[in-house]
């Protein structure tokens, strides 16, 4: 990238494209320049917060017109691939919250556009940027494990992501909520891509809630070269539970093994009348008013690699990878048979 100031866009004016925002102003060398929303006053007062000198309704008016270089693409999953390609053809570099798409079709797409265009793409799978699991891949490199042999991964949401947070709940999945960071972070620890899947899923609780979603899926992974893990993804852990996520992992290697308990760290626990809680102090907290948290630094990781030209820590192929076995997860628990996963 060129020595001046990055000029961002931000596509998707709620609160992760505000968080997006605050993270980006909050660093040297890059400057918001431009907010889109469908809702046009919405993307007005995110602007108007962050300083922004333009805003848009429309995101082929902000490619356009907009005095952007690349573009925060912080919209609901099934939303991603239009805004993508229309971004491509722009000549926008871009950072896609995750998954990359929910359908083969949009992957096929994106990619196609992305690579076509020769701009740069990252897709936010941010649990790479977590403290105990970068530790904990840090240790497997090492060799003191030896070769990853099995694990299991537990990535669970209350009830109230579903049923309150997320107003499209409904047209997505935990699979793709949680699943796709579940499935990079197992891809990443094996440094091998799933050959095929076997998952049985269960439906019930949310839709008596009015939310038209599976609750829980449990799935089976076997990589190319013969390991294996399990992975759980639910969005109906009880809203008295301490925290939002409940996250467990375990990996067996040929020498050692590691587990992490990022629910229950015990680093610091608030105690109430009402109710036990664990204040966020990983994901995404603030220290000094600056953004902090590993779900904040994997985007300051795009805009500084953009800066300084670094590879991605994420590729366009991880993630187009990811999507598409998620999307055989999902065959998988409609046929309650294996499925081999089917790459680009």
């Amino acid at each position: 990238m060129r020595e001046s100031v990055l000029r961002i866009g931000i596509v998707g004016a709620g609160i992760w494209g505000e968080n997006h925002g605050r993270i980006y102003s909050a660093m040297d060398g890059c400057q918001v320049t431009a907010v889109c929303d469908r809702n046009g006053a919405r993307a007005s007062e995110l602007a108007a917060k962050l300083g922004a000198s333009e805003c848009f309704d429309d995101y082929t008016e902000m490619f356009a017109q907009g005095s952007i270089d690349a573009v925060a693409i912080v919209t609901p999953d099934f939303a991603h691939a239009d805004i993508a390609v229309a971004a491509a053809q722009a000549g926008k570099h871009m950072l896609i919250e995750k998954p990359l798409a929910t359908t083969r079709d949009d992957v096929a797409r994106m990619v196609e556009a992305i690579t076509s265009a020769g701009v740069r793409a990252m897709v936010d799978l941010h649990n790479r940027w977590s403290p105990p699991f970068n530790t904990a891949h840090q240790i497997l490199e090492s060799g003191r494990l030896g070769d990853p042999y099995s694990a299991y991964f537990r990535l669970n949401d209350t009830r109230w992501v579903a049923t309150d947070m997320l107003p499209w709940a409904a047209k997505s999945s935990i699979l793709w909520f949680l699943g796709s960071h579940s499935l990079d972070t197992l891809r990443w620890f094996f440094n091998d891509e799933v050959a095929r899947v076997y998952c049985t899923s269960r439906k019930g609780i949310l839709a008596s809630q009015g939310v038209d979603a599976t609750d829980v899926y449990l799935t089976t992974l076997e990589f190319a070269r013969g390991g294996i893990a399990q992975m759980e993804n639910a969005w109906i852990t009880p809203n008295g539970h301490p925290n939002i996520n409940d996250i467990k992992f375990n990996l067996i290697g040929t020498k050692g093994s590691i587990a992490v308990d990022a629910t229950n760290h015990n680093l610091i626990q608030l105690y109430t009348e009402e109710a036990t809680t664990v204040p966020d102090v990983l994901v995404q907290n603030s220290v000094f008013g600056r953004p902090a948290g590993f779900a904040f630094e994997s985007i300051r990781s795009f805009a500084d690699c953009l800066i300084s030209g670094a590879e991605f820590k994420v590729s366009l192929e991880d993630a187009a990878n990811g999507s598409l076995a998620i999307l055989a997860i999902k065959e998988s628990a409609a046929l309650r048979q294996p499925v081999e996963v089917r790459y680009l």
